[in-house]
């Protein structure tokens, strides 16, 4: 299964429309977009706080780190940092069950402090790392490189590095080391066979932070150029007298979640001072999207996605050259558990960061479209109030299609139809053909006089979705997921 929404021509068992993708859903009529955002910060609690005394994350946590499935666990690469030394970040290793509660295993295979009983994991030296993002390719024909990391350090001037394991454990760094520029990244993702990581770095004349993207598809020969792909300011770059801290920019790229059709990120929200004190600055994560991995957009412009504000920021001191106001660092770590869906942060910068957070929406409930009174005249004069996909080509194949739905009723409903690549209605799937809805859910199914499957159609299909009833405004719309079965 395919979709024909701008992003890698690559085979999809799932295609998932949200209402955030403009670019899969880019017919709408009568919709309203709403995110959902959450708040966060030093109000909240860790669920991976500071080691003990003595431990090598005894003095900070710094979440420029990963949580990945590895099997039926979730693995956290995290940055530690001890309180008995100057500025010395190590990469350490947590596990958990449920994504919640989170145990620094006892790996024994680096000393810190004349004693192995930690949970940092070797990486061939001591060193001091400032990013990772870790990859997990279970099926790569090498056991010894299921497991991928770019990483960058001050061994190599904070330029693109990368390392493999066989187990996530101990590492070993690539020959080649640095395989590319200076680069702070963010996230990464991968779509169809090549890795991409977001980040700020590379040259582009703007003089400020931005998103930018660097590709490989072996995870040694990375692109020498960046792609560009989220600016937040349009004005033209300031005098290099007002700084680099001052303005609205882009921090350290975005944490990136391939949803197949769709890259989800959240990026740094950077609002600095006109004073450019960087200590004045706020940082929020806002929403960015992607479909094709390299160039973003927000579908709702400078919404904090997760909020950093909180009651206590006039109470910090006010020594630090980073400290003053609410700022949030994005990891690179969203996951699907349950009926939830999970992200990981941590306060930003890493002397303010007493561990790692998690915030969390019901499952994929990140935004909804809801349908707005437009009033009688508009009511008798236009079509009802629906959305229509991009061209979905099913490859032959049969699918399933399902609703992430709240607010439905006697009163308010929805009735979906397939149409061609054309916009005609498919015999059998028409709106009136659509059984009504048994209610809310993550995942309703859709059928047509009892029929789930979609099967012996056009090959290139489109999804339309209609709202209707009394009150068609109480129905929220979350995704639609056309599944391969």
């Amino acid at each position: 299964m395919r979709i024909f929404n701008g992003g890698p021509a690559q085979s999809l068992d799932k295609v998932v429309l949200f209402p955030f993708d403009d670019f899969s859903i880019p017919f709408q009529h009568g919709v309203r977009l709403s995110l959902e955002g959450r708040i966060g910060g030093h109000g909240t609690k860790p669920v991976v706080p500071l080691g003990d005394s003595g431990a090598p994350d005894s003095a900070w946590i710094a979440f420029y780190g990963t949580v990945l499935r590895v099997e039926d666990e979730f693995w956290m690469w995290y940055l530690g940092q001890g309180s008995d030394e100057a500025w010395h970040q190590r990469v350490c290793l947590a596990k958990s069950s449920d994504g919640r509660r989170w145990e620094k295993p006892n790996l024994g295979l680096v000393e810190y402090r004349g004693d192995k009983n930690n949970n940092l994991v070797a990486m061939g030296g001591d060193l001091h790392v400032q990013a990772c993002v870790v990859f997990y390719d279970p099926d790569d024909p090498n056991p010894n490189q299921r497991f991928k990391m770019a990483f960058e350090t001050r061994k190599y001037d904070s330029r693109l590095s990368v390392a493999y394991s066989a187990d996530g454990k101990s590492w070993q760094e690539s020959i080649n080391n640095p395989v590319g520029g200076w680069f702070e990244m963010g996230g990464g993702a991968r779509v169809d066979g090549c890795y991409y990581l977001a980040g700020q770095g590379g040259k582009h004349g703007v003089g400020i932070r931005q998103l930018v993207t660097t590709a490989s598809y072996d995870f040694e020969n990375w692109s020498e150029a960046t792609t560009a792909g989220l600016r937040r300011s349009n004005l033209s770059p300031k005098p290099s007298v007002s700084g680099k801290n001052d303005g609205e920019q882009v921090h350290l790229g975005a944490a990136l979640w391939n949803r197949g059709n769709v890259i989800i990120g959240l990026y740094g929200k950077w609002d600095g001072h006109p004073s450019n004190d960087r200590r004045m600055l706020t940082m929020d994560l806002g929403l960015a999207v992607s479909n094709d991995a390299l160039h973003y957009k927000e579908p709702v412009p400078d919404f904090p996605m997760v909020s950093a504000a909180e009651d206590s920021w006039g109470e910090k001191r006010r020594d630090s050259l980073n400290l003053n106001f609410p700022a949030l660092i994005q990891g690179q770590g969203f996951e699907n558990i349950g009926d939830e869906t999970l992200f990981w942060y941590a306060p930003w910068p890493e002397e303010a960061s007493d561990g790692v957070r998690v915030t969390s929406w019901p499952r994929d409930r990140l935004s909804y479209f809801s349908p707005f009174d437009s009033g009688v005249w508009a009511r008798s004069t236009v079509p009802p109030s629906h959305i229509v996909s991009a061209p979905i080509d099913l490859q032959g194949q049969s699918v399933e299609v399902s609703v992430n739905v709240l607010g439905l009723s006697e009163h308010s409903t929805i009735a979906l139809e397939i149409l061609d690549r054309e916009f005609r209605a498919v015999a059998g799937y028409e709106r009136e053909a659509c059984d009504v809805l048994d209610g809310p859910g993550f995942k309703q199914p859709v059928t047509w006089k009892n029929v789930r499957l979609v099967e012996n159609v056009a090959d290139q299909i489109r999804i339309r979705v209609n709202f209707g009833g009394l009150r068609p405004e109480d129905v929220r719309l979350y995704a639609v997921y056309v599944e391969h079965v």
